[in-house]
């Protein structure tokens, strides 16, 4: 269908076209610039729904002012005998879409992915913090649009189409329209849910697309996990990204803000609490790391002298002797005599060895995280390896004491969440007896260095007090 004319504006062409909808490049004869008509047109395949997404898009439009947003300009009814109607006219922005440059080719490195990420996470900043929140619910290639790029600069990125967005007011006023793409969608969408954390997931996939040049739903899937570990991506941003993405909206980073500082690692921890983030003076503990994996070795915690000195371990090694004494004694068994006194030492010795000489491992590479105890040439793994995409969350619980006895301490703990699994450093292999247990300036240093090589920010817990 051809149009000449509607109103003030005079059309240039047609940009795009879908069921009841047609989007028109035209020319607002008062101004004399280009403008964007989006029509809605009353037909056979009209939708009383479309309607509603239609006046949403010109209402959230009118009240969006960002420069990178397009920007409302008129709202009108149609009623031709070749149209009836409805027209939202909006700023012309001339850019081509993500998805135009990945047809012409166009590749994105590492650093324009991220320059890309923290664009348009400012625009969610700013469409979330809206009141109500601004939910566009179809973030995608082809709505975002990109400029020419120029030196270092990926440039200058524009979020379009709101045809499918939804205000949180909205979505708790009746019934939801199931909208978005597939392959961009998380999975709450699916079911009619939609929260900022949503778009998260959507911004995720498209980068994905981005990297892999595959559309997120032709990529394979473990465990509803977009798998794009082929992807050429540092350790740190594959880690970022499979958050952003991951399927259980619990796990997954829930604010723009979070995402943005995610991405950028300025601030690692909640609570503005900053890390030490250089190794300790006279730590032993060893850090290799990678692109590829990243390792952490614990040297021997040293001679157990509170083991040896503390009154019930010498009462328990007195304990075993007199008894297995007695009752060789009443049998008249050299033997036996022998074998109390071999039993009586065999777990001190165990205890003396090692202290002295076991080591711990923790390693985490590309696919699984993994704990190796190593004595004497043994090894084993406590708890068993897990996928290393599995890892979404870092906790640091800070040292303190209890309220009733200040003698008392808890200890500071780091932990690695691998799905319900949990990796412990300053659990059983340091304690607060032992002299060589890991310091806190140790374990915050251990912190910072997962944090940044993850791409995951760190929560801190405080134990509850005793009562």
């Amino acid at each position: 269908m051809n149009y000449e004319v509607l109103g003030r504006y005079e059309v240039k062409q047609q940009l795009g076209k879908r069921a009841g909808r047609r989007t028109l490049l035209a020319c607002d004869r008062e101004t004399q610039k280009l403008v964007v008509i989006k029509l809605l047109s009353f037909g056979s395949d009209f939708d009383w729904e479309d309607l509603k997404l239609f006046q949403r898009e010109a209402e959230t439009l009118k009240a969006l002012n960002h420069p990178f947003i397009p920007r409302y300009l008129d709202y009108f009814e149609i009623d031709s005998p070749q149209l009836k109607g409805f027209a939202l006219v909006q700023t012309y922005i001339e850019a081509p879409s993500i998805e135009e440059h990945l047809k012409a080719g166009r590749t994105f490195s590492e650093a324009e992915l991220k320059q890309l990420a923290k664009s348009l996470l400012e625009i969610l900043i700013y469409l979330h913090g809206r009141q109500p929140p601004v939910i566009h619910r179809d973030l995608k290639p082809s709505n975002i649009l990109l400029t020419n790029r120029s030196g270092n600069n990926v440039g200058q990125v524009y979020l379009v189409d709101f045809g499918s967005v939804q205000t949180l007011a909205a979505r708790e006023g009746g019934t939801i329209t199931v909208v978005g793409t597939y392959g961009y969608m998380p999975q709450e969408q699916f079911g009619g849910r939609t929260v900022p954390a949503s778009d998260l997931y959507s911004l995720g996939a498209t980068l994905i697309a981005l990297v892999t040049g595959t559309h997120p739903a032709d990529l394979p899937q473990k465990d509803f996990r977009i798998d794009f570990e082929s992807a050429n991506l540092s350790v740190a941003m594959s880690s970022w990204l499979r958050w952003m993405t991951e399927p259980a909206l619990d796990r997954r980073l829930d604010s723009a803000q979070k995402a943005l500082q995610a991405l950028q690692q300025k601030q690692p921890l909640k609570n503005n609490v900053l890390l030490v983030e250089k190794k300790p003076t006279g730590s032993k503990v060893k850090l290799n790391k990678s692109a590829d994996y990243l390792e952490i070795l614990l040297p021997p915690k040293g001679f157990p002298y509170k083991f040896f000195f503390s009154g019930s371990t010498l009462l328990n090694i007195f304990y075993i002797f007199s008894m297995i004494s007695v009752v060789a004694i009443f049998h008249q068994s050299l033997s036996l005599m022998l074998l109390g006194c071999l039993l009586s030492f065999i777990f001190p010795f165990l205890i003396v060895c090692e202290g002295l000489f076991k080591k711990v491992r923790l390693r985490i590479d590309r696919k699984e995280i993994y704990l190796t105890h190593e004595l004497f040439g043994f090894e084993y793994n406590r708890p068993r390896p897990a996928a290393r995409q599995k890892i979404t969350n870092l906790e640091y619980i800070k040292r303190r004491f209890k309220k009733s006895n200040k003698k008392f301490e808890i200890n500071p703990q780091l932990i690695i969440w691998a799905g319900v699994q949990k990796y412990v450093l300053n659990g059983k292999y340091e304690t607060v007896d032992s002299l060589h247990s890991l310091t806190e300036p140790e374990l915050e240093w251990l912190a910072h260095e997962l944090s940044v090589w993850l791409g995951i920010p760190i929560t801190i817990e405080l134990p509850p007090a005793e009562r």
